[in-house]
């Protein structure tokens, strides 16, 4: 190789290893702007803020219930009796599940006799027969009375003509003929209007003195045996066909009669009256809800809502509840104290879809009423001063301590006042707490006014 090609391939390599060595000594000064930042250690946190507000604060308590009738009965019958009923059975089904009642109307047929409802609150207890006197009369008269078949002329709790009456046109609008109250009663009512005619030509026939006297009172005797006769006759109202209800609207939860199926008890179960809502509370919850509260109703289901107010707040555990409960505890569940019954009345009447749903209940433990100063509840804390605060972050990041007096709370919330000389006013930014640098500033957004 001539000697001067020889020596410019040595200085080539002399250069690149000057080069080498230049970048490796370069590299030890030298860095990304994220390396640098890795290298610098953790950065301060940013502070999380959020508005003090002016809002309606109100304490709410969420559980969930389920719509029912304020009362639920079971009916039962005997069916009728006499020689001739044999064993009673269900010969119709005349209503079904969720079908509404309404006075007068006839649930089943057993052995071919109705058995209908009206409206009552004292028990059926025996059978209601002309010539009767009693409450229950008085009960019957009423009822009938209120679908259209009133007793005219009857004293109130007296089963007399008029209401004979009404219950001869009540039957025929079922399409049934009444039960008569005797068996022979149209026998003994000719006997005693024979016995009134014959003793009314005796006494004519008699001639005066004694004999006149003594056929006088004879006739007065058979007089009285037909009036008894005739008040003894006419239509009774059995109480095997007789169901009652104290209140209506009524519906039908459960039917277990069958046609074929005998006649005894629960042959349906009926709700009756207005329907209301009932849940219960956990013992944490019952000291925050009491009778006249408003409440809020949803039907997710349906999406119905409805107002209403707390009816009621059972103070112990009902006897299914605190069943349940040993029963969890001896299986080892922990199922806190639940069970306080609650009971909700809607403002107006529910739509009668809505029974047996189960829905969500919202009732307002406590309101501010008016607009009230307000923070997030993580704004507030309390120092070993006893004293209660908030911090202020003011416009170039200065931070200031406010003494507040808390009030109510609600939806996370809670109403503050400024003691003293302390000012806090709406905009005004509070620290809710603390997130890493390179989020960015942070702010709580408040829930909608």
């Amino acid at each position: 190789m001539p000697r001067s090609r020889r020596h410019a391939l040595l200085t080539v390599a002399a250069l690149a290893v000057a080069l080498t060595g230049v970048g490796l000594v370069s590299t030890a000064y030298i860095s990304s702007p994220q390396q640098a930042a890795a290298e610098a250690g953790p950065p301060a946190p940013d502070v999380l803020t959020a508005p003090v507000e002016r809002r309606v604060l109100t304490d709410s308590v969420v559980l969930r219930g389920q719509v029912a009738a304020g009362r639920t009965f079971d009916v039962s019958s005997a069916g009728p009796a006499g020689k001739d009923s044999g064993s009673p059975v269900v010969t119709k089904v005349m209503v079904e599940p969720g079908a509404s009642v309404k006075p007068g109307k006839v649930l089943l047929e057993i052995s071919g006799r109705p058995l209908f409802a009206l409206e009552g609150g004292l028990p059926v207890y025996r059978d209601l027969r002309p010539g009767s006197h009693g409450d229950d009369v008085r009960q019957l008269q009423h009822a009938l009375s209120a679908i259209g078949f009133g007793s005219r002329g009857d004293q109130p709790g007296y089963f007399g003509t008029g209401t004979k009456s009404a219950v001869t046109r009540l039957y025929a609008s079922l399409g049934y003929d009444p039960v008569p109250a005797q068996e022979d009663g149209q026998r003994k009512l000719r006997d005693a209007r024979r016995a009134v005619t014959d003793m009314e030509r005796a006494h004519q026939d008699a001639k005066a003195g004694t004999d006149k006297q003594r056929a006088a009172e004879d006739l007065a005797d058979a007089r009285a045996e037909l009036t008894a006769a005739e008040e003894a006759d006419g239509p009774m109202v059995p109480a095997s066909e007789l169901a009652l209800f104290p209140v209506f609207p009524a519906r039908v939860d459960t039917l277990a009669a069958r046609v074929g199926g005998p006649a005894g008890d629960k042959l349906l179960t009926v709700s009756a009256g207005d329907l209301v809502v009932k849940g219960s509370l956990g013992s944490s919850e019952t000291g925050l809800v009491r009778p006249g509260q408003k409440v809020q109703i949803l039907s997710e289901l349906t999406g119905t809502s409805a107002s209403g107010v707390v009816a009621s707040v059972a103070g112990a555990l009902s006897a299914a509840d605190s069943a349940e409960q040993e029963e969890g505890a001896a299986e080892g569940a922990d199922k806190g104290a639940v069970g306080h019954a609650l009971v909700v009345t809607p403002d107006k009447a529910l739509p009668m879809e809505l029974a047996h749903q189960d829905v969500r209940l919202t009732v307002e433990a406590a309101t501010s009423k008016a607009k009230v100063l307000v923070v997030p509840l993580s704004a507030v804390s309390a120092g070993a001063d006893a004293r209660t605060t908030v911090t202020v972050l003011g416009p170039g990041g200065g931070r200031s301590r406010v003494e507040v007096r808390p009030g109510i709370s609600g939806d996370g919330y809670v109403e503050v006042t400024p003691t003293g000389q302390n000012r806090l006013a709406p905009g005004d930014k509070v620290i809710v707490g603390v997130s890493p640098a390179g989020s960015g500033p942070a702010e709580q957004g408040g829930l909608p006014s």
